[in-house]
This record gives structure tokens, C-alpha cells and sequence, in this order.
């Protein structure tokens, strides 16, 4: 399945920082990857761990960052199937980032 998407491909500078931002840019995706790496892989848990996300638009996010080989999306022949999330190499260079993010966030929320 395509994910079409509008701002995908914007980038009329080569800014590699706009780049970035269209892989993983937004208000779910860092959260997202957040997650997968601490191994809270299954939808569900997804769910759970980002309640602020409505059913479709963590859809959406998993399929974007699927498309784009941020994750890949792993389905077991059981009854029921049984889908997890594992981080791609390419979503394992993202950990740096997503990990100055905490440090910035747990500096700057006592402020």
C-alpha cells in the first residue's frame, strides 16, 4: 500500500534539517520510535503508551514510518495474527536524536 503524502518530498533547498523533519517530523512520530525502541511493539501497546492518539492517526504514522523504512512491520501466521514493530538500521541512526530530545525535555520541564 502507497501512503501518499504532501509534504513528503518538499525540500526546494536540500536542507538536510527539512529532510529530517519530513521522515520524522511531527507531533507522533519521535514518540512513536520512542516506544518501539523500549520495546512497546504492538499496536495495543502503542495505544496505550500514547493515549492521546486517535486509532487512525497511529495507522497513519506506522504506515509512514514503514514506507519509509524508519520500522518495518513484522506479521506472525497465528490465530489471532500477532503484528510487532521493530526499528530498521535506518530507525536505529534516529535514536541519537530522539535521545537529545529526552535529555532536553527532562532539563527544560522543571523550568
Amino acid at each position: 500500500m502507497e501512503v501518499k503524502r504532501k509534504n513528503k518530498d518538499y525540500n526546494p533547498l536540500n536542507c538536510p534539517v527539512t529532510f529530517c523533519l519530513n521522515l520524522i517530523g511531527g507531533k507522533w512520530k519521535p514518540l512513536v520510535i520512542y516506544h518501539i525502541n523500549r520495546d512497546i511493539n504492538r499496536f495495543s501497546l502503542l495505544q496505550k503508551a500514547v493515549p492521546a492518539i486517535s486509532k487512525q492517526m497511529l495507522v497513519n504514522q506506522l504506515r509512514e514510518l514503514e514506507a519509509d523504512h524508519i520500522i518495518k512491520r513484522i506479521v506472525y501466521a497465528e490465530i489471532p495474527p500477532r503484528v510487532i514493530y521493530q526499528l530498521t538500521d535506518t530507525g536505529k541512526s534516529i535514536l541519537p536524536i530522539i535521545a537529545v530530545m529526552s535529555d532536553w525535555g527532562k532539563k527544560n520541564m522543571k523550568k
